[in-house]
């Protein structure tokens, strides 16, 4: 006969693979972020130099590089961000709280925080299938960035996962900064 505990050990082991998965996903963002982040500081220290008098060659498709660089980099940190928690917060109204209060106040806030992810993601990728559909490209090199939408819904998508694993386990960071 099972006992009572081997469902539970088997529900533990999904949830530590969730948040490992999770974890390691957030990591990858936050890496894609920093080269982007990275993308942005040599191409316009490229695009400068370039543009030097004894050079005069400026770089083209720095704006356009630059743009999507620009986006992906700060839609790739969100997750991280929501991870350590590293939102800056107005606390003001949660301390006059009793702690009753202020767990239905976190709450509330988390679950309007997910839906409005939510529904970030479901925005980003229906612009992204729009953007696709009528073949959009950059301005000057003409690349497709039907992609970078995309890009933007699945981190609000993993921000939505994130935020769901701060409702379950409060008190504490998923990933310590």
């Amino acid at each position: 006969m099972a006992s009572s505990t081997e469902p539970r050990k088997g529900w533990e082991t999904v949830s530590q693979v969730y948040v490992r998965v999770l974890r390691a996903v957030v990591y990858l963002l936050v890496a894609i972020s920093g080269a982007s982040v990275l993308a942005i500081m040599g191409v316009t220290c490229a695009d400068v130099v370039l543009r030097l008098k004894w050079v005069n060659r400026p770089f083209v498709g720095a704006f356009d590089i630059v743009k999507i660089a620009g986006a992906i980099s700060l839609a790739t940190a969100l997750p991280y961000t929501t991870a350590v928690k590293g939102h800056v917060a107005i606390e003001y109204f949660h301390h006059k709280l009793n702690r009753p209060g202020r767990i239905a106040l976190d709450t509330v806030i988390r679950l309007l925080a997910m839906a409005l992810f939510a529904f970030f993601a479901w925005r980003s990728f229906a612009y992204g299938f729009d953007l696709h559909s009528n073949n959009q490209v950059s301005q000057t090199l003409q690349l497709p960035v039907f992609w970078v939408p995309f890009v933007i819904g699945f981190c609000c998508a993993v921000v939505v996962l994130v935020i769901g694993h701060n409702l379950v386990h409060p008190g504490r960071e998923m990933i310590k900064p």
